[in-house]
């Protein structure tokens, strides 16, 4: 893959620190855990063994993903943003034109996307369809659940 990723200094560091916790944690224990089952006899019939190098498999993709996905991150600093326009980092305050509901999302990377603290990738069809607009301006998502009516009632870098 090429291309940069981009992510906040806060996603950026919680990356950082799981690969740390797999490279150094995980696959020293992993290794004793593989240890332990290979001494416990028949390797075909042992499915604590299989189920070790399975989560060995497990931990080494993530480790390469991980790898791959921090040499390419473009870190974007939102509190050095401003503006108000929408952007990557952007917090925006929406309101639902049909329902009157507010909400508030932050625009993310996709690794940093977590709904139930507010944060929505910035590649999800809400994000995209805010993106370079403006407080006032009405826009239309379509949306797996339909299609949605909003306006942008704030945006705010922080």
């Amino acid at each position: 893959m090429d291309g940069q990723i981009p992510m906040t200094p806060e996603g950026n560091a919680r990356l950082k620190e799981e690969l740390r916790n797999l490279k150094e944690v995980e696959r020293h224990k992993i290794s004793r855990e593989i240890g332990v089952a290979r001494d416990h006899g028949d390797l075909s019939e042992n499915a604590e063994y299989h189920a070790a190098k399975d989560r060995q498999g497990w931990i080494e993709a993530r480790i390469k993903d991980l790898e791959d996905k921090l040499s390419r991150a473009e870190i974007i600093d939102p509190t050095k943003l401003s503006g108000s326009k929408v952007a990557f980092g952007a917090t925006v305050k929406l309101s639902n034109i049909e329902t009157e509901e507010e909400s508030v999302y932050r625009l993310v990377g996709a690794d940093e996307a977590n709904l139930n603290v507010g944060s929505i990738s910035i590649t999800s069809p809400l994000a995209r369809s805010l993106i370079g607009r403006e407080v006032g301006d009405e826009v239309k998502v379509r949306m797996p659940a339909g299609e949605r009516h909003y306006e942008i009632l704030e945006v705010e870098y922080r």
